[in-house]
Protein backbone atom coordinates (compact mmCIF):
# COMPACT_ATOMS: atom_id res chain seq x y z
CA UNK A 1 0.00 0.00 0.00
CA UNK A 2 1.23 3.35 -1.12
CA UNK A 3 1.41 6.15 1.95
CA UNK A 4 -1.06 8.37 0.61
CA UNK A 5 -3.93 5.13 1.10
CA UNK A 6 -2.66 4.57 4.18
CA UNK A 7 -2.82 8.19 5.24
CA UNK A 8 -6.62 7.63 4.03
CA UNK A 9 -7.68 4.87 5.59
CA UNK A 10 -5.97 6.18 8.67
CA UNK A 11 -8.02 9.06 8.37
CA UNK A 12 -11.09 6.98 8.25
CA UNK A 13 -10.80 5.35 11.17
CA UNK A 14 -9.97 8.50 13.44
CA UNK A 15 -11.49 11.81 11.37
CA UNK A 16 -8.53 14.61 11.90
CA UNK A 17 -11.58 16.81 12.02
CA UNK A 18 -12.54 15.18 16.24
CA UNK A 19 -9.35 16.06 17.74
CA UNK A 20 -9.32 19.17 19.91
CA UNK A 21 -7.80 22.61 18.73
CA UNK A 22 -4.54 22.02 20.35
CA UNK A 23 -3.53 19.24 18.28
CA UNK A 24 -3.61 21.28 15.13
CA UNK A 25 -0.15 20.15 13.21
CA UNK A 26 0.42 17.28 16.02
CA UNK A 27 -1.64 14.41 14.20
CA UNK A 28 -1.01 12.63 10.89
CA UNK A 29 2.11 11.76 9.25
CA UNK A 30 4.70 13.52 11.72
CA UNK A 31 7.71 11.54 10.35
CA UNK A 32 7.94 10.59 6.79
CA UNK A 33 9.77 7.34 5.46
CA UNK A 34 9.82 5.26 3.09
CA UNK A 35 6.47 5.94 0.59
CA UNK A 36 5.40 1.94 0.03
CA UNK A 37 3.95 0.76 3.43
CA UNK A 38 3.67 -3.36 3.97
CA UNK A 39 4.49 -3.82 7.63
CA UNK A 40 2.66 -1.89 10.10
CA UNK A 41 3.18 -1.60 14.06
CA UNK A 42 1.79 0.18 16.94
CA UNK A 43 2.29 1.63 19.95
CA UNK A 44 1.30 3.72 22.99
CA UNK A 45 4.22 5.94 22.88
CA UNK A 46 7.44 6.32 20.25
CA UNK A 47 9.45 5.99 22.90
CA UNK A 48 13.23 4.54 22.01
CA UNK A 49 12.24 0.89 23.00
CA UNK A 50 9.37 0.95 20.86
CA UNK A 51 11.08 2.60 18.19
CA UNK A 52 14.03 0.05 18.25
CA UNK A 53 11.31 -2.98 18.44
CA UNK A 54 9.75 -1.53 15.17
CA UNK A 55 12.39 -1.18 13.45
CA UNK A 56 13.43 -5.16 14.34
CA UNK A 57 10.25 -5.97 13.38
CA UNK A 58 11.19 -4.41 9.78
CA UNK A 59 8.06 -2.25 9.97
CA UNK A 60 7.89 0.58 7.16
CA UNK A 61 4.98 2.45 9.80
CA UNK A 62 4.89 2.89 13.07
CA UNK A 63 1.29 4.53 14.77
CA UNK A 64 1.28 5.88 17.72
CA UNK A 65 -1.18 8.02 19.80
CA UNK A 66 1.16 10.81 21.43
CA UNK A 67 3.36 12.53 19.21
CA UNK A 68 7.24 12.75 20.37
CA UNK A 69 7.52 15.98 18.89
CA UNK A 70 5.15 17.75 21.35
CA UNK A 71 6.61 21.45 21.06
CA UNK A 72 8.08 23.04 18.09
CA UNK A 73 11.65 21.87 17.49
CA UNK A 74 14.41 24.56 17.07
CA UNK A 75 17.10 22.68 18.00
CA UNK A 76 18.13 18.60 17.50
CA UNK A 77 19.87 17.01 20.03
CA UNK A 78 19.33 15.14 23.21
CA UNK A 79 16.93 12.74 23.24
CA UNK A 80 14.99 13.78 20.67
CA UNK A 81 18.32 13.61 18.13
CA UNK A 82 18.71 9.97 18.89
CA UNK A 83 14.68 9.05 18.38
CA UNK A 84 14.65 11.12 15.06
CA UNK A 85 18.26 9.36 13.72
CA UNK A 86 16.97 6.16 14.50
CA UNK A 87 13.59 6.90 12.64
CA UNK A 88 14.55 8.91 10.28
CA UNK A 89 17.49 5.79 9.53
CA UNK A 90 15.56 3.20 9.04
CA UNK A 91 13.57 5.55 6.74
CA UNK A 92 10.25 4.39 9.07
CA UNK A 93 6.83 6.37 8.85
CA UNK A 94 5.49 8.01 12.37
CA UNK A 95 1.92 8.35 12.14
CA UNK A 96 0.12 9.60 15.02
CA UNK A 97 -3.81 9.60 16.04
CA UNK A 98 -4.42 11.80 19.46
CA UNK A 99 -7.53 13.13 20.58
CA UNK A 100 -9.21 12.62 17.13
CA UNK A 101 -8.59 8.91 18.52
CA UNK A 102 -9.96 9.80 21.87
CA UNK A 103 -13.37 10.62 20.12
CA UNK A 104 -13.44 8.31 17.05
CA UNK A 105 -15.74 5.35 17.02
CA UNK A 106 -14.05 2.44 18.52
CA UNK A 107 -11.31 4.94 19.69
CA UNK A 108 -9.74 4.86 23.27
CA UNK A 109 -13.19 5.85 25.37
CA UNK A 110 -15.19 3.56 23.38
CA UNK A 111 -12.48 0.70 23.75
CA UNK A 112 -12.27 1.51 27.88
CA UNK A 113 -16.39 1.54 27.72
CA UNK A 114 -16.25 -2.24 25.79
CA UNK A 115 -13.30 -3.31 28.41
CA UNK A 116 -15.65 -2.35 31.27
CA UNK A 117 -18.95 -3.63 29.68
CA UNK A 118 -20.84 -0.37 30.33
CA UNK A 119 -23.82 -0.05 29.10
CA UNK A 120 -27.03 2.53 28.22
CA UNK A 121 -24.02 5.04 27.80
CA UNK A 122 -24.51 8.48 26.94
CA UNK A 123 -21.48 10.58 25.55
CA UNK A 124 -19.41 13.44 27.38
CA UNK A 125 -17.12 16.27 26.02
CA UNK A 126 -14.35 13.68 25.95
CA UNK A 127 -15.16 10.80 26.96
CA UNK A 128 -18.44 8.17 28.32
CA UNK A 129 -20.73 7.54 31.00
CA UNK A 130 -22.37 4.13 31.15
CA UNK A 131 -23.96 1.64 33.70
CA UNK A 132 -21.56 -0.36 35.40
CA UNK A 133 -21.68 -3.56 37.29
CA UNK A 134 -18.37 -3.72 38.35
CA UNK A 135 -16.33 -4.02 41.73
CA UNK A 136 -13.29 -1.31 41.70
CA UNK A 137 -11.43 -4.65 42.47
CA UNK A 138 -12.95 -6.17 39.05
CA UNK A 139 -12.54 -2.77 37.12
CA UNK A 140 -8.37 -2.92 38.49
CA UNK A 141 -7.94 -6.66 37.27
CA UNK A 142 -9.73 -5.58 33.96
CA UNK A 143 -6.48 -2.66 32.82
CA UNK A 144 -3.50 -3.35 32.06
CA UNK A 145 -0.86 -3.15 35.40
CA UNK A 146 -0.61 0.07 37.56
CA UNK A 147 -3.28 -0.10 40.18
CA UNK A 148 -5.95 2.90 41.30
CA UNK A 149 -6.09 5.58 43.45
CA UNK A 150 -9.37 6.40 44.59
CA UNK A 151 -10.35 10.29 45.69
CA UNK A 152 -13.52 9.84 48.01
CA UNK A 153 -15.91 7.04 49.37
CA UNK A 154 -17.00 4.62 46.96
CA UNK A 155 -20.01 1.21 48.27
CA UNK A 156 -21.60 0.27 44.85
CA UNK A 157 -20.69 1.48 41.44
CA UNK A 158 -23.74 1.88 39.53
CA UNK A 159 -22.80 4.45 37.05
CA UNK A 160 -19.43 5.16 35.93
CA UNK A 161 -17.28 7.88 33.97
CA UNK A 162 -14.67 7.37 32.00
CA UNK A 163 -12.03 9.11 29.94
CA UNK A 164 -9.14 7.87 28.72
CA UNK A 165 -5.74 9.91 29.10
CA UNK A 166 -5.43 13.30 31.03
CA UNK A 167 -9.61 13.86 31.94
CA UNK A 168 -10.13 15.17 35.21
CA UNK A 169 -11.20 18.31 34.09
CA UNK A 170 -14.21 19.31 36.39
CA UNK A 171 -16.36 20.43 33.94
CA UNK A 172 -16.22 17.61 32.35
CA UNK A 173 -16.51 15.69 35.94
CA UNK A 174 -19.53 17.81 36.23
CA UNK A 175 -20.78 16.66 33.16
CA UNK A 176 -20.57 13.12 34.27
CA UNK A 177 -22.27 13.82 37.39
CA UNK A 178 -25.57 15.36 35.91
CA UNK A 179 -25.54 12.21 33.31
CA UNK A 180 -25.63 10.44 36.98
CA UNK A 181 -22.61 9.26 37.56
CA UNK A 182 -21.53 7.63 40.53
CA UNK A 183 -17.36 7.76 40.06
CA UNK A 184 -15.08 9.09 37.23
CA UNK A 185 -12.16 7.20 36.36
CA UNK A 186 -9.39 9.05 34.27
CA UNK A 187 -5.55 9.61 35.16
CA UNK A 188 -3.05 12.02 36.45
CA UNK A 189 -5.70 13.68 38.98
CA UNK A 190 -4.43 16.55 40.31
CA UNK A 191 -5.12 17.05 44.62
CA UNK A 192 -7.35 20.20 44.26
CA UNK A 193 -9.48 18.98 41.18
CA UNK A 194 -9.94 15.37 43.49
CA UNK A 195 -10.80 17.11 46.42
CA UNK A 196 -13.16 19.82 44.49
CA UNK A 197 -14.83 16.79 42.53
CA UNK A 198 -18.62 16.49 43.04
CA UNK A 199 -18.29 12.69 42.67
CA UNK A 200 -15.24 10.07 43.55
CA UNK A 201 -12.83 10.31 41.26
CA UNK A 202 -10.74 6.50 40.19
CA UNK A 203 -7.06 7.55 39.02
CA UNK A 204 -5.39 4.72 36.72
CA UNK A 205 -2.05 5.05 34.92
CA UNK A 206 -2.36 7.01 31.07
CA UNK A 207 -0.73 3.86 29.65
CA UNK A 208 -3.67 1.68 31.31
CA UNK A 209 -6.45 3.80 29.60
CA UNK A 210 -5.58 4.45 26.24
CA UNK A 211 -2.60 1.27 25.62
CA UNK A 212 -6.15 -1.00 25.36
CA UNK A 213 -7.30 0.87 22.09
CA UNK A 214 -4.36 1.12 19.85
CA UNK A 215 -3.82 -2.87 20.91
CA UNK A 216 -7.57 -3.39 19.87
CA UNK A 217 -6.46 -1.06 16.40
CA UNK A 218 -3.35 -2.99 15.77
CA UNK A 219 -5.43 -6.59 16.20
CA UNK A 220 -8.25 -4.92 13.92
CA UNK A 221 -5.68 -3.81 11.31
CA UNK A 222 -3.44 -6.87 11.63
CA UNK A 223 -0.35 -4.93 12.71
CA UNK A 224 2.06 -5.80 15.05
CA UNK A 225 1.17 -4.18 18.51
CA UNK A 226 4.36 -2.90 20.67
CA UNK A 227 3.37 -2.91 24.38
CA UNK A 228 5.82 -0.90 26.58
CA UNK A 229 4.36 -0.34 30.16
CA UNK A 230 5.91 2.40 32.09
CA UNK A 231 7.82 0.85 35.21
CA UNK A 232 5.71 1.30 38.46
CA UNK A 233 6.14 0.00 41.72
CA UNK A 234 3.02 -0.09 43.96
CA UNK A 235 4.15 -0.27 47.88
Amino acid sequence: MDIGRFIQEMERVAPPCLAEEFDTGRIGLIVEGRTEIGTVAAALDATPAVVDRAIALRADMLVVHHTPLWQPVSAVRGGTMHLLRRILGAELNLYVMHTNFDRAPGGVNDTLASILGLTNTAPLSLGVVGDCRLSLEEIRGLLPPGGLRIFGEIDTLHRLAVVGGSGFDPAIIGEAAVLGADAFLSAELKHSVGRAAPIPCIEATHYALEAPAMEALAARMSWHFIPDPPYVVLL
